[in-house]
């Protein structure tokens, strides 16, 4: 018979207790990491679902919002319509065709005149009725005006060229009249700054004195449509004279312009005045003169002259055979030019001393 000690096995129980318990807490705690995993898993997926069925609603409310706003729209559509088919009238007659046709205004010709600086200074209409206001003397002296005071050459020319500006000034032929627009004394005349127009398409605008072109000014004679001896069968397009005056005619210094169509020229026909520059006494050369001419090709050549009233002194004596040397080339003084003998006279603007 085995004898026992109950002490010791009390302490035994207690050994053995202590070695399940011991053994036990590694199991209990790997059961609680699992049902916390097992529990996390579970929210996620709790808030995936969530989530998809609140997208699905939000994509459901959005189609739902966007088929309403459709059908809106096409109810809306649909009682405009009605509401327009119960207001039409059941029948609508034809209006009745217009039997005549409502004329459009003519396109005049407009043409830009532009200052030396390419701005924009005036518009120029060549007007068709001649009743109209244009026409008047006192409309084109308004007009032409402050081109001649800025000497605008390129509008001169447009403006002088225009039917009406012509026309007026032929309405002046042998009258020896001239429409004034400018400053005047107290007896009415010129006296001052103006502006005059002339028969022959002639114009002067500068000073004057009690009615007279006195002091400064230019004046103008534009060749339109003539051709004739006296404009060198059309070569000639235009002439002027711009320096200083008294007595109505150049007296000073001043000079002598040609516009010439070189394209008018032959090989034959030679050399064209072109410029006069020097001093004038009564319209006519007197003194020291410069020129130069112009050819076909649009070759220049510069010379000197010399004139006293209108009679040139001759370079060369040429009078065997009836001509005079009255040019002397600049760069060649064996080379002149000659006229015939009886026209050295009266040299100068003929135009301005008729």
């Amino acid at each position: 018979m085995k004898l026992t000690d109950p002490d010791n096995e009390k302490k035994g129980r207690e050994r053995e207790e202590e070695e399940q318990s011991f053994l036990q807490k590694p199991i209990m705690t790997k059961i609680l990491l699992g049902v916390i995993a097992v529990l996390l898993i579970c929210i996620l997926v709790l808030l995936t679902i969530v989530a998809s069925n609140r997208k699905n609603s939000e994509d459901k409310t959005d189609q739902d919002l966007q088929q309403s706003i459709t059908d809106y729209a096409k109810e809306q559509q649909d009682l405009e319509e009605q509401v327009l088919e119960e207001e039409e009238p059941a029948a609508v007659e034809p209006l009745p065709e217009e039997t005549e046709e409502e004329e459009e205004p003519e396109e005049e010709d407009e043409e830009e005149l532009v200052s030396a600086d390419n701005e924009k200074t005036a518009i120029v209409v060549d007007i068709e009725d001649e009743n109209d206001e244009a026409y008047t003397k006192e409309y084109i002296l308004k007009e032409a005006y402050p081109f001649f005071a800025d000497n605008n050459q390129e509008a001169i020319w447009d403006l002088a060229h225009l039917k009406r500006y012509v026309k007026l000034s032929k309405g002046l032929e042998g009258s020896g009249d001239y429409y004034y627009q400018g400053d005047v004394n107290s007896e009415g005349k010129p006296h001052g700054t103006g502006l005059a127009i002339y028969e022959k398409n002639s114009y002067y605008f500068g000073e004057w004195s009690h009615g007279v072109r006195n002091g400064k000014g230019t004046w103008f004679r534009f060749y339109i449509n003539q051709k004739n001896k006296t404009n060198a069968m059309g070569i000639y397009m235009s002439h002027s004279y711009s320096g200083e005056w008294a007595g109505n005619l150049p007296n000073g210094q001043g000079a002598e312009h040609y516009d010439v169509d070189i394209s008018k020229l032959a090989p034959t026909q030679g050399r064209i005045l072109q410029n006069v520059v020097g001093s004038f006494r009564n319209g006519l050369y007197d003194g020291d003169l410069y020129a130069n001419t112009v050819d076909y090709i649009g070759n220049v050549q510069e010379w000197d002259g010399i004139a006293e009233e209108g009679v040139f002194k001759l370079w060369r004596d040429m009078s065997a055979i009836g001509e005079c040397s009255v040019w002397r080339y600049r760069d060649d003084h064996s080379v002149c030019l000659d006229i015939d003998k009886s026209e050295n006279k009266n040299q100068g603007i003929r135009e301005l001393l008729k």
